[in-house]
């Protein structure tokens, strides 16, 4: 059995790949310039997701008004650890919550159909104060997997999701130290999926 909360992700030894989903303007300029750029805003927090099938889920496979294009985002290892030693759960006091430079919860992880599976998938918040650096420090490459979310789609509608399955990115278990694990043990009692974080 797949254990309850545990982060599952596309990696190397360098970098991690985690997805967002946004309207065309957004992904077009900053596809066009290699990194994000108005109008990506960098005054308010975007969430980040290593669980593609939970991002087709959220944004019902790039249908949704807003979030029709899908972008992988290959982030720095390190990066990406900064980003979860800073977190603070969603469902933390106000008061921590609000002075947060980091936003976690754990929403149910996603069958390719929708369904909720009995282990939680991650899903982090860049707040304002961190990203510029997430976009242009950490953030290192940018691909549109839109052409490739509508193919899968489609297989799915049709009742062909074995063949669907082979365009989904493989994840497998990130690797943690020991006390990036201690710290987000102490999230894991927290009540998850209490908040939705939004694209972008």
């Amino acid at each position: 059995m797949t254990p309850p909360y545990q982060i599952r992700a596309d990696y190397d030894a360098r970098t991690v790949v985690v997805y967002q989903a946004y309207s065309s303007a957004i992904a077009d300029a900053a596809l066009r310039a290699g990194r994000f750029v108005a109008p990506f805003s960098f005054e308010r927090m975007t969430w980040i997701k290593p669980s593609f099938r939970w991002l087709m889920h959220r944004s019902n496979w790039a249908r949704k008004p807003g979030q029709e294009r899908i972008l992988a985002v290959r982030m720095t290892r390190d990066g990406w650890e900064q980003a979860l030693a800073r977190a603070v759960h969603t469902t933390a006091g106000p008061a921590a919550v609000a002075q947060a430079a980091v936003h976690l919860q754990w929403d149910p992880e996603r069958s390719l159909r929708g369904a909720a599976l009995n282990h939680y998938s991650v899903q982090v918040g860049i707040g304002r104060s961190l990203v510029r650096t997430f976009a242009e420090e950490w953030a290192v490459g940018l691909t549109d997997l839109t052409p490739q979310v509508r193919r899968a789609a489609a297989l799915v509608r049709d009742g062909r999701a074995a063949q669907a399955q082979r365009l989904i990115p493989a994840e497998r278990v990130y690797p943690l130290s020991r006390s990036l694990e201690a710290h987000l043990s102490a999230v894991h009692t927290k009540k998850p999926g209490a908040r939705a974080g939004r694209e972008g």
